[in-house]
């Protein structure tokens, strides 16, 4: 069985099928057979899981499981206590009410890297980075969580997954970890 951590950079579509105009995990992944245990927008980063189990990928992906998922979100402003708790607490976003989630206001990581493109800066409006642990994953849920509150989403980076994080493995974007399971 194979376990496949990958950092999925920026503007890569999550799926190994051709795209008409971005690169896929097909240009950064030539190991056959194996499959995403769930997905990440085009325009967010950071941690995937591929595995060639296919009840590890369910048991992974399968929201039954509730898997707890971490993402490092810088936002645009200054999170206030009032935010902050809002976003912990169910929240909703018209479609759906998202569950109670864990947010913290932290300082960007050191061993975060730089996005390419860069994203905008603003002098005169602040950006601060959050840590949203959630055990749900609806579409763009994060940034619709962050903007229903004032705090648009500049970078979205997923961090871990479960047990597994790009804290304790350390990969760049494209980069790519086989674990023994």
């Amino acid at each position: 069985m194979k376990l496949i951590l990958f950092n999925k950079p920026f503007q890569v579509m999550s799926q190994f099928s051709a795209h008409e105009t971005r690169p896929t995990l097909a240009d950064h992944l030539a190991i056959p057979g194996i499959y995403p245990a769930g997905r990440l927008d085009a325009d967010s980063e950071g941690l995937m899981l591929l595995t060639d189990d296919g009840q590890l990928q369910h048991k992974i992906s399968h929201p039954d499981h509730k898997e707890a998922k971490t993402y490092l979100v810088q936002v645009e402003g200054k999170p206030s206590a009032d935010q902050l708790q809002r976003l912990s607490e169910p929240l909703n976003l018209g479609d759906f009410v998202t569950q109670p989630c864990e947010v913290k206001h932290i300082y960007a990581p050191d061993w975060l890297w730089p996005r390419n493109p860069p994203i905008r800066e603003r002098a005169d409006i602040p950006a601060a980075w959050l840590a949203i642990t959630l055990k749900e994953g609806k579409n763009r849920q994060v940034r619709r969580m962050t903007a229903a509150v004032g705090l648009p989403t500049l970078r979205l980076i997923r961090s871990a997954i479960g047990p597994y994080s790009l804290a304790s493995h350390p990969l760049l974007p494209g980069e790519w970890v086989e674990l023994s399971t």
